[in-house]
């Protein structure tokens, strides 16, 4: 999650909202994103989304299996529907969503026992870092 952290630093530096995600695969990092949206002007532009396609370009597959992504936030509905196609064996993360949170808060698409998929889920691993980095970006924000 320390790694999370440091991609979701690297987004707050470059303006975009700070979530970072990194993939493990056999104990080793091989993928790592951080928010890209406004750079990209892509809704899509995720952390998570980054991570994943990263990971499944490493790994020459579209399937995730035996991997785990690490989180700074409750991924989305968007990010969480990736994650369950991607077939990822486990999702770890700190800080809960109450917004938009797909995976307990909000909804949660990743233990949907209608899909044909379902992710371990670990929350609240290093929390309260990972909410302080959240509300200092847009305590700021709304100071501008």
């Amino acid at each position: 999650m320390r790694e999370a952290l440091k991609e979701a630093g690297k987004a707050a530096q470059e303006d975009e909202v700070p979530v970072g995600a990194v993939v493990v695969h056999k104990g080793k990092i091989i993928a790592r994103g951080h928010n890209q949206v406004e750079a990209l002007k892509d809704p899509t532009a995720h952390a998570e989304m980054i991570a994943l396609t990263s990971a499944a370009n490493y790994l020459g597959n579209k399937w995730l299996l035996g991997s785990s992504i690490y989180v700074t936030i409750e991924p989305c509905s968007m990010c969480a529907g990736a994650l369950v196609l991607s077939r990822i064996k486990s999702l770890v993360y700190g800080a809960d969503d109450p917004k938009i949170g797909a995976c307990g808060s909000v909804t949660n698409i990743v233990i949907n026992k209608r899909l044909n998929h379902r992710i371990l889920v670990k929350k609240g691993v290093l929390k309260e870092e990972c909410s302080s980095l959240i509300k200092d970006f847009f305590k700021k924000k709304r100071l501008k």
